[in-house]
């Protein structure tokens, strides 16, 4: 009979490479905030995949970045601290680059001085041609005994395979860490502020930067006048000034409607249950300096 194996896997990159799309494929469920922009997870989301010989505990981590706030130095250390702690590391670059650049490299020596079993992952390779494949491949092995090199597109089942194969191949024998039925230790509370922060950074497109956070009020479970079950939200998105929370507003309120109506139809998929979402904006000047809202972002894992 197989041994049953099982390990945290880091998975690492700069940002803006598709950690993120990344781990939501491997998982196949919605974990992570997805938005085409730098710097979107701030913490250290744990998502779990498991196989019938395994329990690979993924930890997505923010994107390395020169920080410039409170919040980027934590986000930074989250990421720093999730190499040497992990079983496996993933880590992600992209096609596009011209070879290893600065914040590769800086990522590849905290690899290196912690000695951490990794896959390196090429992803985008849709978006490059093969010369340019073998030259990012020919570029890394010789840094590196990496276990494996896997290059990817947009994530289709077959690369979900061969990663999650590569992955189980090199954990060693253990546990199952968590009940078989989980897919992360996000709460739904989690879930649903990550899911709000996501629909506004998606919509608000390059108007309002990174400093946006979502805070829950109310989360209490009722009945309809149908008597049919309904989740009753109440939330706050903060933002740094006032001319910030106009544009989330937008004319006649607009775009917080907006920001509330596909929040809500993602809660509704989440939850499978009727959402009742009400949102507010208020304005929390140098909130990314705030060691109150800063240590939110603070819960890295322990293995």
């Amino acid at each position: 009979m197989e041994k049953f194996k099982s390990g945290f896997v880091a998975i690492v990159g700069r940002t803006n490479v598709g950690k993120s799309s990344i781990l939501n494929e491997l998982v196949g469920e919605k974990i992570a905030v997805v938005v085409n922009k730098p710097q979107t997870t701030r913490s250290a989301i744990k998502a779990i995949v498991n196989r019938k010989n395994s329990q690979i505990v993924f930890v997505d981590t923010p994107g390395i970045h020169k920080p410039k706030s409170k919040l980027g130095n934590t986000m930074n250390d989250t990421a720093w601290s999730s190499i040497p702690d992990a079983d496996m590391v993933l880590f992600v670059v992209e096609a596009t680059s011209e070879g290893i650049g600065k914040g590769d490299q800086m990522i590849l020596d905290k690899i290196k001085e912690a000695n951490a079993p990794t896959i390196l992952i090429i992803n985008k390779i849709d978006l490059v041609s093969k010369e340019q494949i073998f030259k990012m491949i020919e570029a890394f092995k010789d840094e590196y005994h990496f276990k494996a090199i896997i290059p990817i597109s947009a994530l289709k089942s077959q690369d979900v395979t061969i990663i999650l194969e590569e992955i189980e191949k090199n954990l060693k024998e253990g546990p199952a860490y968590y009940d078989l039925e989980e897919y992360t230790d996000q709460t739904l509370r989690d879930l649903a502020e990550e899911t709000i922060r996501e629909k506004a950074l998606k919509l608000l497109q390059d108007e309002v930067p990174h400093g946006i956070f979502v805070e829950l009020q109310k989360w209490k479970k009722g009945k309809t006048r149908e008597n049919k079950p309904i989740f009753n939200i109440e939330a706050t998105i903060y933002c740094l000034k006032d001319s910030h929370k106009g544009i989330i507003i937008g004319k006649n309120g607009s775009m917080l409607k907006k920001i509330g109506t596909y929040s809500r139809q993602d809660l509704e998929k989440i939850l499978k249950e009727q959402v009742n979402l009400k949102l507010w904006v208020k304005v929390k000047q140098d909130w990314i300096n705030d060691d109150h809202f800063v240590k939110r972002f603070q819960n890295q894992y322990k293995n």
